[in-house]
C-alpha cells in the first residue's frame, strides 16, 4: 500500500462554504480512503466523482495545476544511489573552475562574454545527470542522448576538465576561437566536432529537436533499422526559454506518440535575462498547467530537504498558502536577501507561519534551498522519469540564478550579465563552498583540480565508469552505404520522352526509385509537412506507408483506392502535418542519424519553398552546425511558378539565404536531368565520401518538356553551369544566362533575338548561382594571398573576354549578382524583387520584368542603343513609374 500525499485543505478563495461541517465531512472520508487504500483510490474517486458531477450538469472549475509542494512526498523517495558529501564536493570544485573560466576570460577581454549565474543555478540537475542517470555510448550499444542548456556551457567544460578530457590551456582560451584550441561559446557541433553532439545556442531549438529525435529512435525500432530501445533522451532548459513558439511547439506530439523516452528538465530560476520570467504570477504553476494540459507527466521539484520538518508541523497549512500565494518577483527578492529580510517579509506575516521557524537560527533560515539544489529531491525525480512509461516527463525544477555568488548576483535582475566578480565576492564564494583555494589562488582565479588519485576524481570517473564513459561526446563513425548508378534510377530524367513534367514531379521519381534500392532504399526518409499529394507523392502512401507508432486504428475513407492512405508502424514516409519546424526538426534527426545512431539516413524534405529559409531559417543554420546530411527540397519554387497564391506564398529569397549557410550546396536546377545529376553527386557526397554538408534544390510545379543531358556535362551541372546551346551561326554578341523556371524564357529570348533581330547569343543553364560566386571567390582569395596559381574558376573559364552578359532567375536581382563581381564583361541581372501577387506565369513575368521581352529588351541595350529603342516600341514594354520592387 503506498503513503498518501497530504493534501491540505484550501478553499477556493472565490466561493462561500454554507456548510462547514458537511464539507468536513467529505474532507474527512477523503482522508481515511488516502489513509486506508492510497492516494491511487484517491486519484480514482476523485475522476468517478468528476465524472459523475458532469453528468449531473455541475461545472467542475478544478485548477490545472497541482498545489506549489513538490509531486514526490517524502516517505516516496528513493534512498540516494551516491555519496552526497562528495558529489557536492565536486560540484562545488565545478562551480568554481566554470566561474574562474567566464571571469578569467573577461578580466583580460572585457570582450568575450559568457555566463556564470545559469550554471550556477542549475549544477546540481546536472551533476545528478551526470553522476547517476546520462549513459554514455558503449560498444554494446548507444547511449542516451542530452540537449544542455547553452548558457550553462562553462559547468559542462569544467567538468570535462576534471576528468581530464579538456586541458587547462582550453579553459584559459574560453570564447577564444580563432587560433585553434579554445572553447566555444554555446554547445557547437561544427566547432567542437567531437564533444558536442546538439547545438542548443539559440532559443527553443534544443526543446522541439530533443522531441523529435526521441520520435525518430521509435522510428528506427519501428523499422528495423536500428534497436534503440532502453536509449533515452534529456533536455535541460530554462524557464525563459520555455516562452519560444518551437519549445512548446511539439508537446502534443510526444504525448500523442507516448514517447516515454523524452524527459525535460526545465531549470526554472525564476530569472530571464533581465528579471523575472513572470514577476505577477508564477512560472512553474503555468509550466505545468501547459506540460499537463498536452499530455505530460509532470514533476515538481519545489522546496529542498529543509522544507520537509516544516511541512510536517503545518498542521492547518499556513506555509503552503502563503507560497501558493507569493508570486516570483517576491521569490526573486527573497532569494536575493538575508534571514532578517525573508523573516520580516514573509514569515513574519502571519503569526503561525512565525512560529513554524521560532525554533531557526538566522542560518537555519538562510540554508532553506530549493528543490533544484537537493540532490535527493532531484534524484528522485529523475528516477521517477526514467520509470515512468506511456508519458513524456517534465521536471519542473525551482533554483536560485546565480546560487552560490552572494551580493554579486544570487536572484538579482543583474544575474545573467554578470561576467566578473571582485576579490572579496570571490572569496566568499570559496568560503560558501569550502574551497581548498589560499587567498592567492582566489585572487588570480587560479583552476583547481584535485590530484588524479584524490577521492573526488575516483569518484567522479567511478560514476562515470558505471554509466558507460564520458558525456558529452559526438561520434562520426557510420558505415559507407553506396548509391546505384545514377542511370538504374534516373534513365527517364538524364533522356527524356516529350512528355512534358514538371521538375517537383521528377525529384519525387528520382528519390521513388532510390526507395527500390535494395541497400540504399531503407535509408531513404520521405519527409513532407503537408500536401503530399501535391508534390505528386501520393504513390508512396501505398509503397511505403506513411509512419505511425500504433499502425492505423480505421478503415481509411479511400480504402477502395489504388493509393489509400495507409499509416503503419514500420511506415516510411513521415507525414508531420502543418509543421515545417516540426517537419524540418525530423529532418534533423534523420540527417545527423549517422553521428547520433551510427545508421546513415538519407531523409529528402520536401516542401513549398516559400516556407522554408524564410520561415524555419534557424533551424536550417542548427542543422549546418550539426552537420546534417541530406535533402532539402522547395519545391513550387521560384516568385512566378506558383501563379494564383500571392505574396506571402511566393519564394523569391530561398536561394540567396541558402547562399549564406557555408555548408549548404544550394541548387535551382531547370530541367530533371540537372537535378539528378545533383542528387546523384549529393547522395554519393553524403553516404559514401561522408561529407558533412546538404543539399537544398529548388524545383517547379511548371510542366515543359525536359532537356537530356549528356554525361560530359554532368561535372559542369555540379560546379554551377553549363552551356545549353548556341542560336545564330555568327560570334556570340551577348551571353544569356537562366535557372530554374526563367530558364525556358531566356531560351525564347535567345530566339526573340535572333528572329527579331538578327542577333546571335550563347546560352548558359545555371543551376547554382551560390556555387560559381564560391568558386570564384576562393580562386581570387588565392591570388589575394599570393598563389602562384595559374587556375581560373568555373565561371572564368566559362565566360572569358568582355561579350556582355545577362543573368536572370525567378529569385531577388542579387541572388544573379553573387557573381557579377567576377565576370569581366557587362553583366546585367534581372529578377524578381519586390513583393509576390496573384496572376498567371506570363503575367507574373511580365510584371516583374523577367519574361523573354524584358530579357532581349536587357541584351539590346548593352549592344545596340538603336535597336534597343526599336524593341520597347514592338515588345510594348514602357518604363513605369515604379519599379516593381516598389509597386
Amino acid at each position: 500500500m503506498s503513503n498518501p500525499i497530504q493534501v491540505p485543505r484550501i478553499a477556493d478563495q472565490g466561493t462561500e462554504d454554507v456548510d462547514a461541517v458537511e464539507t468536513n465531512e467529505w474532507l474527512d472520508a477523503l482522508e481515511g480512503v488516502a489513509r486506508t487504500e492510497g492516494s491511487g483510490r484517491v486519484e480514482f474517486l476523485l475522476q468517478r466523482l468528476a465524472e459523475h458531477a458532469g453528468h449531473l450538469g455541475a461545472r467542475i472549475a478544478a485548477n490545472p495545476y497541482s498545489l506549489y509542494q513538490n509531486t514526490i512526498a517524502v516517505e516516496q523517495q528513493p534512498e540516494y544511489p551516491g555519496d552526497l558529501a562528495m558529489e557536492e564536493r565536486i560540484t562545488s570544485i565545478i562551480r568554481w573552475n566554470a566561474l574562474a573560466m567566464v571571469a578569467k576570460a573577461n578580466m583580460a577581454y572585457g570582450e568575450l562574454g559568457g555566463h556564470i549565474a545559469s550554471y550556477a543555478s542549475a549544477a546540481e540537475i546536472f551533476e545528478v545527470g551526470f553522476n547517476h542517470f546520462f549513459r554514455a555510448d558503449t560498444a554494446q550499444g548507444k547511449g542516451d542522448l542530452v540537449y544542455f542548456q547553452p548558457h550553462s556551457a562553462p559547468g559542462v567544460y569544467a567538468r570535462a576538465f576534471l576528468e581530464g578530457r579538456l586541458e587547462q590551456q582550453q579553459l584559459e582560451r574560453y570564447r577564444q576561437e580563432v587560433d585553434g584550441g579554445g572553447l566555444c561559446s554555446y554547445p557547437h557541433p561544427w566547432l567542437m566536432p567531437d564533444f558536442w553532439q546538439f547545438p542548443t545556442g539559440s532559443m527553443g531549438i534544443g526543446p522541439i529537436s530533443s522531441i523529435y529525435q526521441a520520435r525518430f529512435l521509435r522510428y528506427l525500432q519501428h523499422r528495423g533499422i536500428a534497436s534503440t530501445e532502453g536509449r533515452h533522451v534529456w533536455g535541460v532548459f530554462g524557464d525563459g526559454e520555455m516562452d519560444e513558439p518551437e519549445s512548446v511547439a511539439a508537446l502534443s506530439l510526444a504525448a500523442r506518440e507516448k514517447l516515454d523516452n523524452v524527459t525535460f528538465v526545465i531549470n526554472c530560476n525564476l530569472q530571464r535575462l533581465d528579471g523575472p520570467v513572470r514577476g505577477n504570477g508564477q512560472i512553474i504553476q503555468e509550466l505545468e498547467s501547459l506540460f499537463k494540459g498536452a499530455g505530460w507527466n509532470v514533476i515538481k521539484v519545489v522546496w529542498g530537504s529543509g522544507w520537509d520538518a516544516l511541512f510536517a508541523r503545518d498542521h492547518h497549512h499556513v506555509l503552503l498558502r502563503r507560497l501558493a500565494s507569493t508570486v516570483d518577483g517576491q521569490y526573486q527578492a527573497l532569494g536575493a536577501n538575508d534571514a532578517a529580510y525573508n523573516l520580516a517579509h514573509f514569515f513574519d506575516l502571519d503569526p503561525e507561519l512565525h512560529a513554524l521557524v521560532a525554533h531557526m537560527s538566522p542560518a537555519e533560515i538562510d540554508g532553506l534551498r530549493r528543490g533544484g539544489h537537493d540532490f535527493r529531491k532531484l534524484h528522485a525525480a529523475f528516477d521517477a522519469a526514467k520509470r515512468h512509461k506511456g508519458h513524456p516527463t517534465v521536471i519542473l525544477a525551482k533554483t536560485k540564478k546565480g546560487f552560490g555568488m552572494g551580493q554579486a548576483g544570487e536572484s538579482r535582475n543583474t544575474a545573467h550579465q554578470q561576467k566578473k566578480l571582485d576579490v572579496e565576492a570571490l572569496k566568499a564564494f570559496r568560503d560558501r563552498f569550502a574551497l581548498p583555494l589560499d587567498d592567492q589562488a582566489v585572487e588570480e582565479m587560479r583552476f583547481y583540480r584535485p590530484h588524479d588519485d584524490s577521492p573526488e576524481l575516483r569518484y567522479l570517473h567511478a560514476r562515470r565508469q558505471s554509466l558507460g564513459g564520458y558525456l558529452p561526446r559526438r561520434s562520426s563513425l557510420a558505415p559507407s552505404i553506396a548509391v546505384p548508378p545514377l542511370a538504374d534510377y534516373a534513365r527517364f530524367a538524364l533522356a527524356p520522352d516529350d512528355r512534358e513534367i514538371s521538375t517537383t514531379m521528377a525529384v519525387v521519381r528520382l528519390f521513388t526509385n532510390l526507395l527500390k534500392d535494395k541497400q540504399l532504399g531503407p535509408r531513404i526518409v520521405p519527409i513532407v509537412a503537408d500536401e503530399a499529394r501535391t508534390f505528386g507523392m501520393a504513390n508512396l502512401f501505398r509503397q511505403v506507408g506513411i509512419y505511425s507508432p500504433v499502425g492505423q486504428l480505421y478503415e481509411p475513407e479511400d480504402a477502395g483506392a489504388l493509393l489509400y492512405y495507409k499509416e503503419s508502424t514500420d511506415g516510411q514516409l513521415l507525414e508531420e502535418g502543418i509543421t515545417e519546424a516540426g517537419a524540418v526538426s525530423s529532418w534533423v534527426a534523420a540527417a545527423t542519424s549517422y553521428s547520433v545512431n551510427g545508421e546513415p539516413m538519407l531523409p529528402f524534405y520536401i516542401y513549398y519553398s516559400m516556407f522554408g529559409f524564410q520561415r524555419i531559417g534557424d533551424l536550417i543554420w542548427a542543422a549546418a552546425d550539426q552537420r546534417a546530411r541530406g535533402f532539402l527540397i522547395g519545391a513550387t519554387a521560384g516568385r512566378t511558378t506558383l501563379a494564383g497564391e500571392g505574396l506571402q506564398h511566393q519564394d523569391g529569397t530561398s536561394q540567396l539565404i541558402a547562399s549564406t549557410v557555408p555548408n549548404c550546396r544550394a541548387y535551382d536546377p531547370a530541367f530533371a536531368s540537372e537535378a539528378a545529376v545533383i542528387i546523384d553527386h549529393g547522395s554519393r557526397r553524403m553516404l559514401e565520401q561522408q561529407c558533412d554538408e546538404f543539399y537544398y534544390l529548388t524545383v517547379t510545379n511548371e510542366n515543359y518538356t525536359q532537356a537530356p543531358l549528356q554525361d560530359s556535362e554532368h561535372d559542369d551541372v555540379i560546379r554551377g553551369m553549363r552551356l545549353y546551346g548556341m542560336r545564330g551561326t555568327a560570334e556570340p554578341a551577348v551571353r544569356l544566362l537562366g535557372s530554374g523556371a526563367i530558364m525556358r524564357e531566356v531560351i525564347a529570348a535567345a530566339e526573340l533575338l535572333l528572329q527579331d533581330w538578327g542577333i546571335s547569343s550563347q546560352i548558359w543553364s545555371v543551376t547554382s548561382f551560390s556555387e560559381l560566386a564560391r568558386d570564384a571567390r576562393e580562386v581570387e582569395r588565392q591570388r589575394l594571398f599570393g598563389s602562384q596559381s595559374e587556375g581560373q574558376s568555373h565561371l572564368q573559364r566559362c565566360l572569358p573576354g568582355p561579350v556582355p552578359v545577362v543573368a536572370a532567375s525567378d529569385y531577388v536581382r542579387a541572388y544573379a549578382q553573387l557573381i557579377a563581381a567576377h565576370v569581366s564583361a557587362p553583366f546585367t541581372a534581372l529578377g524578381t524583387d519586390g513583393f509576390g501577387r496573384s496572376d498567371t506565369r506570363s503575367a507574373l513575368r511580365r510584371f516583374f520584368e523577367v519574361d523573354r521581352q524584358h530579357i532581349a529588351l536587357a541584351a539590346l541595350a548593352g549592344i545596340d542603343p538603336g535597336k534597343h529603342a526599336a524593341a520597347r516600341l514592338r515588345y510594348g514594354i514602357d518604363a513605369p513609374a515604379e519599379a516593381p520592387w516598389n509597386r
